[in-house]
């Protein structure tokens, strides 16, 4: 009895040790199917080399263009030569040119000044019905509300071709609105040596007080002018009780004895800016 009970837990024994080799296989099997799942992920989730990362370059925000800070307008009326209407941002603004001065032609209180027609020509003849660039400089408004800028049209400075052509001064220097005043200045001094426009006069244009009324103008030209500066605007615009806007010629009856509102150099030129002609 004891030899087979030997014999039945020596048969148990061998069983176990051969159900224990063949259990190792399938755990080293799993394990390995463990190890590559790992590995899979961690190459899914690592960058590919190929694939190149965003550069600084491509992330800095792009630089700003030169008129960045300018603000588009489109005019809509010249007044006179350093003063002009325009719609911006959905708005209709009058404009003042800093730091430059033009002899008046629709002062209230003022008589039409030698080159003050002329100024006002070259503005209308180069601004009108233009789109503007407006610049800033750091007080924003005069104490009438008007926008206070540098003026650009057609890639230039419309303040610093009124210098550069002799019909207007340096004027109204006022800190903090300096900006472009030195270079103002160097464009005035080589006007003033030519002796252009508001400069062929003498003692006319003053540095502090404007402009002197009381200085004549010679019959002749003696040196070259712009186009603008010898060109004879001589039409009357008016604006009569009812609002209506009439212009008047050299030869018309009540020519002598009509106060300009506006001058024009031609009956086209008054008719684009509302005014009708006179019937006498």
């Amino acid at each position: 009895m004891k030899k087979w009970l030997l014999l039945i837990m020596t048969a148990l024994t061998l069983t176990a040790c051969a159900n224990s080799v063949q259990d190792e296989p399938i755990s080293e099997s799993s394990t390995q199917d463990k190890v590559e799942e790992k590995t899979n992920e961690q190459a899914a989730s690592a960058p590919h080399e190929d694939v190149a990362s965003p550069s600084n370059e491509e992330t800095e925000p792009a630089s700003q263009s030169k008129n960045s800070d300018f603000i588009p307008a489109k005019v809509v009326k010249v007044i006179d030569g350093d003063t002009v209407k325009v719609m911006v941002q959905g708005k209709e603004e009058t404009l003042r040119l800093l730091l430059v001065d033009t002899p008046e032609t629709v002062h209230p209180s003022k008589p039409v000044q030698p080159f003050g027609p002329e100024a006002s020509a070259f503005a209308k003849s180069t601004l009108s019905n233009k789109d503007v660039e407006l610049e800033l400089d750091v007080g924003e408004r005069d104490k009438y509300g008007r926008l206070l800028v540098y003026l650009h049209v057609d890639g230039k400075m419309f303040n610093k071709l009124l210098i550069e052509t002799g019909l207007a001064r340096v004027g109204y220097v006022y800190a903090p609105n300096t900006k472009h005043v030195d270079e103002f200045y160097e464009l005035q001094k080589t006007a003033q040596q030519k002796e252009l426009g508001i400069w062929s006069i003498e003692n006319y244009a003053t540095e502090d007080e404007g402009f002197n009324e009381s200085a004549e103008a010679g019959t002749e030209q003696e040196h070259d002018q712009p186009a603008a500066a010898v060109e004879t605007c001589s039409i009357k615009g008016n604006i009569s009780s009812s609002g209506d806007k009439i212009y008047h010629l050299p030869e018309g009856q009540y020519y002598k004895v009509t106060k300009e509102e506006e001058m024009f150099c031609s009956e086209e030129e008054a008719v684009n800016a509302g005014y009708r002609a006179s019937k006498r």
